[in-house]
């Protein structure tokens, strides 16, 4: 079974309400394993190991966070750090995938699914917000006059 039929029986397991915490465990896993091969092979892919494990790893982490939330809000909140954590995630396989690092195609692989875990994660952010009548961008939270920014 060549990686492309492999990819393909794993997307089906997801299909038909799969839940998204086993889908960002196992994309958490594919990294760690991803992130295993860089750290044999050495070279500058072994420098990215460290974050590449830990932010590919909250995603699924914060996922479970959420399921516990005390509230809408906190739901919302914990869905956005694991949000902001996917992003990073992706942007850092992006790097991986462009510098050729190998292996390539299990990089392209994993940028496909990072990619997929923001659309849904940011979809999950953006419903229960407006389902729940919370504010669309920011909330509540003060913020600082740009005057007081330095360089702004």
């Amino acid at each position: 079974m060549d990686e492309a039929d492999s990819r393909e029986d794993e997307l089906q397991r997801f299909e038909g309400g799969r839940d998204i915490r086993d889908r960002a465990s196992a994309f958490a896993s594919r990294v760690v394993r991803f992130c295993d091969h860089l750290q044999r092979n050495g070279g500058v892919g072994r420098l990215m190991v460290p974050q590449l494990v830990n932010c590919s790893t909250s995603v699924a982490g914060m996922l479970e966070e959420a399921r516990a939330a005390e509230s809408r809000r906190d739901f919302v909140s914990k869905c956005c750090i694991s949000l902001k954590e996917c992003r990073e995630a992706y942007g850092r396989l992006r790097i991986v995938e462009t510098c050729r690092i190998e292996p390539v195609d299990e990089a392209r692989a994993l940028c496909v699914e990072a990619g997929e875990l923001v659309a849904i994660i940011s979809a999950i952010v953006r419903n229960t917000k407006r389902n729940s009548g919370l504010p669309a961008q920011g909330g509540s939270r003060s913020r600082i006059p740009k005057s007081r920014i330095p360089n702004s």
